[in-house]
């Protein structure tokens, strides 16, 4: 059986307009040279090119189908970016699930879900079939551990690879200022936008100074 997992750097509940924050789109070209840095920095073998999607919305993604992978990038994501040190603290990001083996955790996890699921069964509360909704929400993509260990990864190794590791922190607060923000969900695996920023400037202050 072949499974496809997605894990996104950004949110999951969006705004329905898209602001931008007012900086120079970044060209394929810059994109490329970023890409190429980050995994030679990362030893990733087999690294195809970035794929950039045509959407609006500011966002980036690794998908995984067996053990093939590919990330992809929104030309929503390039118009917002400010400079190169941003986009190379959000592409690590997705380096990181690859390089932490993020795919073959999350099947683990699903396949535990959907064991609990049939032994279980529908087990409603107030009309909420709460296991179903569960399993649901296992599919969805990477947990929140992983992606803060991406966040921390992705920072050093944006470091690593000769940009400022101050580019993922940036990035995110910038798209938080215009709008885009990560809501404080249990239905939703990434962490709350201002725990998320706190936790990657402790950490992107420890690698600055060198521990």
């Amino acid at each position: 059986m072949i499974r496809k997992i997605t894990g996104s750097i950004l949110v999951l509940f969006l705004l329905a307009t898209y602001p931008m924050t007012g900086g120079a789109a970044i060209d394929p070209g810059s994109v490329d040279r970023v890409w190429r840095d980050l995994t030679s920095a990362a030893s990733l073998a087999e690294a195809g090119p970035v794929s950039i999607e045509g959407k609006d919305e500011p966002n980036a993604w690794v998908s995984f189908t067996m053990s093939k992978y590919s990330v992809h990038a929104t030309t929503g994501l390039l118009a917002t970016l400010r400079s190169t040190d941003e986009l190379a603290g959000v592409l690590a990001h997705e380096i990181s699930h690859i390089k932490l083996g993020h795919y073959n955790e999350t099947v683990k996890r699903n396949l535990l879900w959907g064991l609990l699921y049939m032994a279980l069964g529908e087990r409603k509360i107030g009309g909420f079939d709460v296991v179903g909704t569960g399993v649901v929400l296992a599919e969805a993509g990477f947990s929140r551990e992983q992606e803060i260990a991406a966040d921390d990864y992705g920072v050093a190794l944006a470091a690593k690879a000769g940009y400022d590791p101050w580019g993922l922190y940036n990035a995110l607060q910038g798209m938080a200022k215009s709008g885009f923000k990560t809501t404080p969900s249990g239905f939703n695996s990434h962490p709350p936008t201002e725990r998320r920023l706190a936790h990657i400037r402790e950490t992107t202050e420890r690698i600055s100074k060198g521990n």
